[in-house]
């Protein structure tokens, strides 16, 4: 039996969630097609996966060269962004690399925890998979063409949450904001 890899599929190293969408599709903008999504934050120190992904992209290059030429199309666009450059006054990009995933069907979410077997449990609570928390991701690099724009885009396969942080967009956590005991005077509060 003959297996076939897929030049364009990367399993990420650690990473940071961002914009996390994968329990319910959404439409970006007003009348486009509902997707799961996340935005993936990759540390520039993390040359492993900033290799794999680098890779994975010139695969795909190479195949929309051999059908157009030997040549990209003019403003071809990549998926791979310099946080630094785009999001400058984002703390949570900073030294970092991203890339924006997206999937039609939704995608498979684990935990760090497993089973008898070793496989990783789903999580099924959305409220354990947030902006914020980090984890590994399965995606895979494709050619487009829509509407004149050409490029490559990054799908999403499936996410790992491997541990929490602090969540992205200024949300806290109810852990957090009621931690302090609260002073008691001698009235019974419910009275």
């Amino acid at each position: 039996m003959t297996t076939t890899t897929n030049p364009g599929k990367v399993i990420t190293g650690l990473v940071r969630f961002s914009y996390v969408h994968v329990f319910e599709a959404v439409a970006l903008e007003e009348g486009q097609e509902k997707k799961f999504s996340v935005s993936l934050i990759i540390p520039k120190s993390d040359n492993e996966t900033v290799d794999k992904i680098n890779a994975a992209v010139e695969a795909i290059k190479a195949q929309v060269k051999a059908k157009n030429g030997g040549k990209l199309p003019a403003k071809f666009k990549l998926p791979l962004r310099d946080g630094d450059e785009e999001r400058p006054d984002d703390e949570a990009y900073a030294n970092s690399y991203f890339l924006n995933a997206n999937c039609k069907p939704q995608p498979g979410v684990v935990g760090p925890l497993k089973d008898k077997d070793g496989k990783p449990l789903p999580i099924t609570d959305p409220a354990q998979l947030y902006s914020g928390c980090y984890g590994r991701a399965s995606i895979n690099f494709y050619a487009f063409d829509t509407k004149g724009n050409k490029g490559i885009a990054c799908g999403l396969n499936n996410l790992q949450k491997l541990r929490d942080g602090e969540h992205l967009g200024g949300r806290s956590r109810a852990e957090d904001d009621f931690s302090d005991d609260l002073p008691m005077d001698d009235g019974d509060l419910l009275d």
